[in-house]
């Protein structure tokens, strides 16, 4: 294998990519002696994303510009594999970084497969069993484990999945997950709504509760009964809470969200916030209501108790640590665990009091380590 200084290359598409990469571009960056790093946006999410890496200083190298309105999983993966093959060629990357589950993924990872570069896969090991919930992502992330060299877990539990379905142990390494290092840095700034912010069109005089809804397996009649327990909250308790909401662009979490609750009392609806704004609203929260991956791994750290408004979760150790619960999207459900955590102190503390098992914000650095210690093996380093 050859000594020379690596390059590598770290693609993202989405604005949760761009914040769980973050930290590990500039983990990479920081070590400039030993490996050259190159950036490439696909932007399979442009407004969120630019969001994110204004927030973290990051310029990319490459932006692919490829969002395109009302754009397909089909079109947008032909495009990221087509287009990606190109920057491949150009680059000549000896490893490439993707994280999670995305269309940009996956198709990421084909290309640098078809290409013969070697791939590490943050992120790696999550499962449901279910490729219908979440979907599209169990499917990608399942195809992006099978096609990289480096499985950067994020917990022990994802290990156990990647180990049971026959991956080596010598290609795993548990790291803790990238989203507590990134939060950390931004809880560390000092941030308040700047005036045309609008969060400040929010009461100040009662407790709120942060949702956040728009998986596509939760399209049509699950988000419609999400918004059905929602309505029922803000009638019956919007004198003690208030529920924020802000809400995904997409025509099919935007149009209904806003029939169904935009004229409702105790609901605000914001457009969608940039990650600082989303910090501060977790921060300033009492409780969470999400069918986001990371709000599930992002709250533990923060004491925030998280109803997960999906039927099964690939992240089952919130679950196990008793920070999170399984709400579904049955109204009745939501709205009963819901009321538990605003009236049982005892419910609320234990949840509040979970220790976050996602990490300890350093899982960027061991990422760092393992891929340049792969790409410069010890001699009995059988890689």
């Amino acid at each position: 294998m050859s000594q020379a200084k690596p390059r590598i290359l770290v693609v993202f598409g989405t604005r949760p990519e761009a914040i769980k990469m973050a930290p590990v571009i500039q983990a990479l960056q920081a070590r400039p002696d030993v490996c050259t790093v190159r950036t490439c946006a696909t932007a399979q999410h442009r407004e969120m994303l630019d969001q994110v890496l204004e927030v973290f200083q990051i310029t990319p190298d490459i932006d692919l510009h490829l969002m395109q309105p009302g754009q397909s999983l089909s079109g947008l993966g032909a495009r990221v594999l087509s287009a990606m093959d190109e920057v491949l060629l150009n680059e000549q990357p000896d490893w490439v970084l993707v994280q999670g589950d995305t269309t940009t993924v996956m198709m990421t990872a084909l290309a640098a497969q078809h290409r013969q570069v070697r791939v590490g896969h943050v992120e790696a090991g999550l499962r449901t069993y279910d490729r219908r919930n979440p979907f599209p992502e169990e499917m990608n992330r399942i195809v992006t484990d099978h096609v990289s060299d480096l499985l950067f877990a994020p917990t022990a539990t994802a290990r156990s999945y990647l180990l049971r379905e026959g991956f080596e142990d010598h290609r795993i390494f548990v790291t803790g997950n990238t989203v507590i290092d990134a939060l950390l840095t931004v809880v560390g700034e000092a941030w308040t709504p700047p005036p045309e912010s609008p969060l400040h069109s929010l009461p100040n005089d009662r407790d709120w509760i942060l949702v956040t809804a728009h998986r596509r397996e939760n399209f049509g009649q699950p988000l419609a009964d999400i918004c059905q327990a929602l309505a029922h909250i803000g009638r019956q308790r919007g004198q003690d809470v208030h529920v924020v909401y802000p809400v995904h662009r997409n025509p099919r979490v935007w149009d209904p969200v806003h029939q169904a609750l935009a004229h409702q009392p105790g609901i605000t609806l914001l457009p969608p916030v940039d990650y600082r704004s989303l910090v501060y609203l977790m921060r300033r929260c009492r409780l969470i209501l999400t069918d986001s991956g990371g709000l599930q791994e992002e709250a533990p750290s923060l004491n925030k108790p998280v109803l997960i408004l999906r039927e099964t979760t690939e992240r089952p150790e919130a679950v196990a640590a008793g920070a999170a619960r399984l709400a579904g999207t049955d109204p009745e459900r939501i709205v009963g665990e819901t009321y538990r955590l605003l009236d049982d102190p005892v419910a609320y503390a234990q949840m509040a009091a979970a220790v976050n098992p996602f990490g300890d914000g350093r899982a960027a650095w061991r990422i760092t380590d393992a891929l340049l210690s792969k790409h410069h093996p010890a001699p009995s380093d059988q890689f």
